[in-house]
């Protein structure tokens, strides 16, 4: 190749010859060239570009301002100079003069820059920190650079006359009148600027006026806390992202310790505002309007003069499509980035092209550096534009994707509080978390591919062409096995997506059942059932893993056949080439090299961006779902109009209702969903309503159709003031993970004499006396440290200190004794409430006589309403004189319980260690411990992870071999053919003229063969090549298939050890640590070791080895870049430790506050009915986004650290382009550079950029992927486990007996507390029958506790038929006991499967123990013992639950027998029928029995009472009622008082 070829397009383009082709001064004025090209076009980039910058801000700032009027002078100057230099295109184009392709340039080039700028200033007129402001100063610079061409221009028509003033041509002349009326909008536009400000203090910056918190100061030693990120900051500041500067200083501190200690978010983030637009979308899109200017609210002004914000009922309703309201919330925004990307594709193609020109001239020995010179200038100039905007482009995309998670998340939780009853139970638990987890996320990925998915195409259009400049139809060869591979490609994508939803199906019900495990453990570890359970998670792992291979192994196929495809694509390009009688040269080797590289991503994403944006549609699908159900409405749901009689509250007339939508009482039973129907009651105001019924009437289902919470299918219902909501205590007491204080007061203000009487009405005072921190102390999860007794008496203070007038009890007093139980009715209920209205439901029937009307039901219908003396009749009750006793004997029972939990919870609160563990999850800190890569290298496998890294290492050393080969191959054949490369004219160089005279596109240069047939030399080199090619792709294989084998591998034994050591825990470790805590290790955190950090892990390992290939390759080639590459890697260095301390405690933060997002809501979902019944879904909505709003917070910092690094490490990859290039033009000076090394090596220099960035985002994104196998570790390793020792000697029929000693006891539940068994000891003898009694903490459950070795004594033993229990393995000891405990506990499966999982008993042997318990009706209207048992058997009423765990117990062959308080939520006819069941069923049993109401142990031979954790009396119950100063005898004695 002769000439140079872009000197060529110049020249022809400004009419000039090779000595001068782009002349400055002509004909005595500046040329037209000179003109067009540096003063025209250049500025005009420059200003695209920093408007570019500008344009993707966020417009969503609701500023309580009014809009300069010279925002809009500005807007339309910028708009009417576009429409101008547009026209002036049109005119140029049709006149056809000689300068026709350079007019056209230039004023397309002007045009597309004022186009940009006009995007630019309509968003900056709508931010936050620019609205009141005259903008960035660069704008207005910018366009000052644009004024010298226009007046250039302007004088060279003037200097024509004779051409641009003659009306006979008229083009010419228009095109003068417009070059003159572009000066018009300048003018217009310095005018604006002029424009004076708004200043008045009545205008203040919002963020400032709402939240006190002020912008970032340049500098300022503020805490970070206190600011807000972003907002306020330079063009220069948020350039290099030096805002962060602060923070990054304090992480670097490691003072990064909670999440307040990062800045506050950008208004245009804050979760309020973008719920805000969201919802203002969404209404738009319900309506139908057309997409608003500005979906932001506005704010209005309120009689005061006080602006505020109007808000409007956010209620997400109506056939909706999401994907347009998510269009008219964020589409202005991400369309907008569209046009950066398409800037960045044609600059990312400029590449190859000026390595082209590079290369070239290194051939040429007597080529002139200035030429050189510019060639390396346009490559570092290219470089460096496209590092700026390519990370500008990633960090605006981030924050709209970042503003749909914030949408989507607050919209499906606002959605949930709103949904009718009846719709939710379509969906599970587990399901509506995954909505906000798992599919929301996938919508958010959409946001980051989608403009790939047009990018890509576009891409790899041009690549094939510019290939096709280089090769000429050669490269059709390597195309041919690229497409051939893209369908196969598609193939295994699908192949992955079809196993990944499997895989997902598998994972919800593994983490379903994992969650159904920690909501049972103690009945689990109480029964030993950790086997049992293991093996069913073992099996739904194996289901899962079994998908997981097949992904891996597609994985690692799809790895193979695109990491070997470059090489493959070279070979067969080149070989196609030489076969065509080409000479190959170093130019277009390293260009067809570039190429390739650039051709292979496009292929090798574009599946992948496919399947991504498929995801995306099923998870947007699956939100859809759930926006489309109906919401509550309670206006069509309540009778509108009043009753006659103003003194009814409450009226129900021929109401049918059910818990479904079908109307059909068939399949409602069928179900097993109670349908209510034909309900006639009205209730007056401040009355007090019983309703009382056998087991699953329906009594709970009255109040919740009262509420709201069923369909109502035909009938009336009426309720006064409902709008005010009402005071519900639901029967399975709803707590939140609070303090006690927090939990009563639930969001309403303390009022001391009023908070002091609800505690002592609910019988809290003597609880809360007992706790370290009184009622500050904090509950654990769902309530987990506190009785059965205690959680039903915090939900009855907190609905009554909700001082509503309409208060529905459900069943409140059925977990306390009678003495409480008489306390809470006489103080509270008739007292405290005295003039509510309250409608009761109890089993309690001999408190009933105080009620001013009873309600009977049985079978979803009201039997009878009438007076206590007309209903009690009618019920079967125990006899009068057992009520005193029950009264007694439930005291005890009751406070037995409490006392043991009590003591847990001490051990929560005591000091604060403990209390961390039960409220705020601990983070750790520092950089990870070398023990976690360890843990992973080991589960890998030391041996497979050394092969591995030896097959990464030689596919890499291959890769690289070849290129240097190839480098070889055309330095000898340089060598050794003499053939000058120079011999073609410049009018035939192989490249695009665009300019010449044949048109666009000029005919291609297809240079002779020198000969027909291969050399042998030719075919040696290519015979090496294709073998060196070869063993690539082996090597290539072996790594790809070892690491996903490697990866499997590590899954399976981290999540076996995990789920082990949980299993295994201490019942304390689950007292004290919150559920979600631990589902988030068996969810997010073995998701991440599944499948996120084999991924990131592979990406690092490519990168490392990769950067390692490119470093030596390229000092190989050019050696003095070694002088530049030290100071560089000491940078790279110290910039990225700098940043890696920050970002590792911003992941941290990131994952420890996603957790309380996730554990809030489903903590609403639990206690829905509550918060619905209270209105109280504004501030739990509220809570919410706090929430939601911290999390994003550290989201938000977390990707701009990211973008602060990658700049930075952009911008090292610019220098090490920068020295190649110069380092490349100083030795082709002194003839001392090799043309084939100077190409090889800036061919891998265009690529170090993306290789540095991606190097260090693959390593931190490993790091952060390894918190979660630290923090799986940590609960593998670190747990308090239970003693796991078996003896082998035990007899499989010990005990034969039951004979139970306790010798000296003492039980301390932690160091510093109580002794909660002080010294006790007692025998009791074979097949006795003892009842255990006992006030508030006395010992009573700690006893059973002790038995069953859920907390080891102290001192002392505890011996079971002579045995030490101590020797007896924990699971050997608990397999020989039974227990009915106090929470019945039902796993999701089938009736037998609960009543035997261990499949141990006849079909007819369950049957009979579910007669004996009565629930043979149930049981055969569900279906029989294969009927689905849901959730937690919440298709069960409590009641029904208690008997379904009774039948449970009565299946045993235990010699011993332990009930702790089994049947409190049954009826007194249901109660008496049990107990006389358990007493023939266990006649030669031992039985423990811990009871609330005394006739159930009145029969005992022998009361237990305990007191202060020591026995005070053990007899018999008449010895005990005539022994004097009897505590039992007391407890008799205050009953009959």
């Amino acid at each position: 190749m002769r000439g140079f070829w872009p000197t060529e397009l110049v020249a022809r383009l400004c009419h000039g010859d090779e000595r001068n082709p782009f002349p400055v001064w002509q004909d005595g004025h500046v040329s037209v060239c000179f003109n067009q090209l540096l003063l025209g076009v250049l500025p005009h980039v420059i200003m695209a570009t920093l408007s570019a910058f500008y344009l993707g801000m966020a417009t969503s700032a609701p500023l309580p301002t009014f809009i300069s009027g010279g925002w809009t002078l500005r807007l339309v100057s910028t708009l009417l100079a576009a429409l101008l230099f547009a026209a002036d295109v049109i005119v140029a184009g049709v006149a056809q003069q000689a300068d026709m392709y350079l007019d056209v340039l230039g004023g397309s080039s002007s045009a597309l820059a004022w186009l940009v700028h006009v995007g630019a200033i309509a968003t900056l007129r709508r931010t936050v920190t620019f609205r009141r402001t005259r903008g960035p100063s660069l704008l207005p610079l910018s366009v000052l650079l644009c004024v010298p061409n226009m007046v250039v221009t302007l004088m060279f028509y003037l200097s024509k006359k004779e051409d641009y003033l003659t009306p006979s041509k008229p083009f010419h002349f228009t095109r003068l009148v417009l070059a003159c009326t572009r000066m018009l909008p300048i003018l217009l536009y310095l005018l604006g600027v002029a424009c004076p400000c708004i200043r008045e203090t009545a205008h203040t910056l919002h963020i400032q006026d709402v939240d006190r918190l002020p912008l970032i100061p340049e500098d300022s030693e503020l805490d970070t806390g206190e600011m807000v990120a972003e907002d306020g900051s330079s063009c220069v500041s948020s350039l290099f992202y030096l805002w962060l500067t602060p923070l990054l200083r304090r992480g670097q501190r490691g003072q990064l310790d909670r999440p307040s200690d990062v800045y506050h978010l950008p208004h245009s983030l804050r979760t309020s505002v973008i719920r805000r637009c969201f919802h203002q979308s969404w209404t738009a899109c319900r309506r139908g309007a057309a997409a608003m200017q500005d979906h932001w609210p506005r704010p209005v002004q309120n009689g005061s003069g006080v602006l505020h914000y109007q808000e409007e009922p956010l209620e997400l309703e109506g056939d909706v499509s999401l994907l347009r309201v998510l269009h008219t919330a964020f589409g202005t925004r991400y369309y907008v980035l569209g046009l950066l990307k398409l800037v960045l594709n044609l600059l990312r193609l400029s590449g190859p092209l000026l390595l082209n020109i590079l290369v070239s001239f290194m051939e040429e020995e007597d080529a002139p550096a200035s030429r050189g010179a510019w060639c390396a200038a346009a490559l570092i100039a290219s470089t460096l534009l496209c590092s700026f905007l390519q990370n500008i482009f990633v960090f605006r995309i981030s924050k709209v994707a970042l503003s749909a998670r914030a949408a989507l998340v607050s919209a499906i939780y606002s959605k949930s509080l709103r949904v009718g009853g009846a719709g939710l139970a379509g969906f599970t638990l587990g399901e509506v978390v995954n909505l906000m987890s798992t599919d929301t996320d996938r919508v958010v990925n959409f946001f980051n591919t989608f403009h790939e998915l047009w990018s890509l195409p576009f891409r790899l259009a041009i690549t094939l062409y510019l290939l096709y400049l280089q090769v000429d139809i050669a490269f059709l060869g390597g195309l041919g096995v690229a497409l051939l591979l893209v369908p196969f490609n598609k193939f295994l994508a699908s192949r992955i997506l079809s196993n990944n939803q499997d895989m997902l199906r598998y994972k919800d019900s593994r983490v379903k059942l994992m969650t159904e495990i920690l909501f049972g453990i103690r009945v689990i570890k109480f029964y030993s059932w950790e086997a049992y359970f293991t093996q069913k998670v073992s099996e739904c792992r194996q289901g899962e893993l079994s998908h997981l291979k097949a992904i891996k192994y597609l994985d690692a196929m799809c790895v193979y056949t695109w990491a070997a495809l470059p090489v493959v694509i070279s070979i067969l390009t080149f070989v196609t080439y030489v076969l065509l009688g080409h000479q190959l040269t170093a130019a277009k080797v390293f260009t067809t090299l570039a190429l390739v590289g650039m051709l292979i991503n496009p292929l090798n994403a574009f599946p992948w961006v496919l399947n991504s944006i498929l995801d995306a549609k099923v998870s947007l699908q699956r939100i859809q779902r759930f926006f489309k159900l109906t919401n509550q409405d309670l206006q069509a749901y309540y009778a509108l109009v009043t009753p006659e009689d103003d003194h009814t509250v409450v009226l129900l007339c021929q109401a049918t209702f059910s818990w479904h939508q079908d109307t059909e009482e068939e399949h409602s039973t069928t179900a097993g969903s109670l349908l209510l129907h034909n309900l006639n009651l009205k209730i007056k105001k401040g009355s007090l309503t019983v309703v009382v019924g056998k087991v699953g009437c329906g009594k709970s289902s009255l109040l919740a159709a009262l509420t709201g919470e069923l369909s109502r299918h035909s009938g009336v219902v009426y309720v006064a003031d409902r709008e005010s909501g009402f005071g519900l205590a639901s029967q399975e007491p709803w707590i939140q993970h609070a303090s006690v204080r927090d939990n009563i007061l639930f969001g309403k203000e303390h009022d001391a004499a009023f908070y002091q009487a609800v505690i002592e009405a609910c019988a809290l005072s003597d609880d809360l006396s007992i706790l370290q921190d009184g009622d500050r102390t904090e509950v654990g999860e769902n309530g987990i440290t506190l009785s059965g007794g205690q959680k039903a008496r915090l939900a009855l203070a907190r609905a009554v200190y909700m001082d509503k007038d309409i208060y529905l009890l459900d069943d409140p007093l059925a977990a306390v004794d009678v003495h409480v139980a008489q306390h809470l009715m006489q103080k509270c209920i008739m007292e405290l409430l005295a003039g509510k209205t309250r409608i009761l439901c109890t089993h309690r029937i001999e408190l009933v006589d105080q009620a001013d009307v009873v309600v009977l039901m049985d079978n979803g219908t009201i039997i009878k309403t009438g007076s206590p003396a007309e209903i009690l009749p009618l019920i079967e009750a125990a006899p009068k004189q057992h009520k005193n006793e029950q009264n007694a004997k439930e005291k005890g029972e009751e406070e037995e319980e409490e006392e043991e939990h009590l003591s847990s919870s001490q051990l929560c609160v005591d000091d604060g260690d403990d209390a961390d563990l039960s409220g705020v999850e601990k983070k750790q800190a520092g950089s990870l411990a070398w023990k976690v890569y360890q843990t992973y290298w080991a589960a890998v496998g030391g041996a497979l992870a050394m092969s591995i890294l030896m097959f990464l290492l030689a596919m890499q050393a291959s890769k690289n071999v070849s290129d240097w080969w190839l480098s070889h191959w055309i330095s000898e054949l340089k060598n050794t053919s003499g053939v000058n490369h120079s011999s073609s004219s410049v009018l035939t160089t192989p490249h695009l003229l665009l300019f010449s005279p044949a048109g666009l596109m000029s005919a291609l240069w297809l240079p002779q063969a020198s000969s027909a047939n291969l050399s042998g030399e030719v075919r040696f080199y290519l015979t090496v090549y294709g073998c060196i090619a070869a063993a690539n792709t082996v090597f290539t294989a072996l790594r790809a298939f070892l690491f996903a084998y490697g990866a499997i591998s590590a899954a399976t034994v981290i999540h076996n050890r995990l789920l082990d050591r949980v299993l295994k825990a201490t019942v304390t470790f689950f007292d004290t640590t919150p559920l979600g805590r631990i589902l988030n290790r068996f969810s997010s955190d073995l998701y991440s070791v599944d499948d996120s950090l084999p991924f990131i892990l592979n990406i690092l390992l490519a990168n490392v080895f990769g950067l390692l290939g490119m470093l030596v390759m390229m000092t190989y080639g050019l050696p003095w870049l070694l002088l530049a590459l030290l100071p560089l890697a000491l940078l790279y260095h110290r910039t990225q430790l700098f940043y890696r301390h920050t970002s590792r405690e911003l992941k941290r933060l990131c994952s420890i506050t996603l957790s309380p997002v996730y554990s809030h809501f489903t903590e609403t979902l639990s206690g829905l009915s509550t918060i619905r019944a209270s209105r109280s879904c504004a501030r739990f909505e509220e809570e919410s986004l706090h929430r939601l709003e911290q999390n994003q917070r550290c989201v938000f910092l977390s990707k701009a650290a990211m973008q602060w690094l990658d700049i930075r490490l952009q911008l090292i990859g610019v220098a090490v382009v920068t020295c190649l290039s110069v380092i490349a033009v100083i030795q082709h000076q002194f003839n001392a550079g090799e043309p084939g090394l100077v190409g090889l090596s800036l061919s891998y220099a265009l690529s170090i950029t993306a290789l540095l960035s991606g190097l260090i985002f693959s390593f931190t994104q490993t790091e952060m992927q390894l918190v979660s196998v630290e923090r799986a570790e940590e609960y593998s390793s670190e747990l308090p486990s239970e003693p796991q020792q078996q003896n082998t000697q035990l007899a499989p029929s010990w005990p034969e007996l039951g004979r139970v000693e306790f010798r000296h006891v003492v039980l301390v539940y932690r160091e510093g507390l109580p002794n909660a068994l002080d010294g006790v000891s007692l025998l009791v003898r074979p097949s006795e029958k003892v009842g255990i009694v006992g006030r508030t903490g006395s010992g009573k459950s700690t006893l059973f506790l002790a038995l069953f070795r859920m907390v080891e004594v102290s001192q002392g033993q505890i011996l079971l038929d002579g045995r030490d229990i101590s020797s007896v393995g924990v699971a050997q000891l608990r397999s020989r006991l039974a227990i009915i405990p106090q929470d019945p506990f039902l796993f999701s499966g089938t009736i037998r499967e609960n009543l035997d999982p261990c499949r141990q008993h006849q079909d007819q042997q369950l049957l009979e123990v579910l007669d004996q318990c009565h629930l043979t009706t149930l049981v055969n209207r569900m279906g029989g013992l294969d009927a689905k048992v849901e959730d937690r058997g919440k298709s069960f009423s409590v009641g029904q639950r208690q008997l379904l765990c009774l039948s449970r117990a009565l299946l045993t062959q235990a010699k011993v027998l332990c009930v702790d308080e089994a049947t409190a939520s049954v009826d007194q006819k249901t109660d008496q029928l049990l107990q006389k069941t358990i007493r023939e069923r266990f006649q030669d049993k031992t039985v423990l029995t811990i009871a609330h109401r005394l006739n159930t142990i009145m029969d005992c031979e022998r009361v237990l009472v305990m007191h202060a954790g020591k026995v005070v009396d053990f007899d018999t119950p008449a010895a005990l009622c005539q022994k004097e100063d009897s505590i039992f005898g007391r407890f008799l004695s205050e009953v009959t008082k």
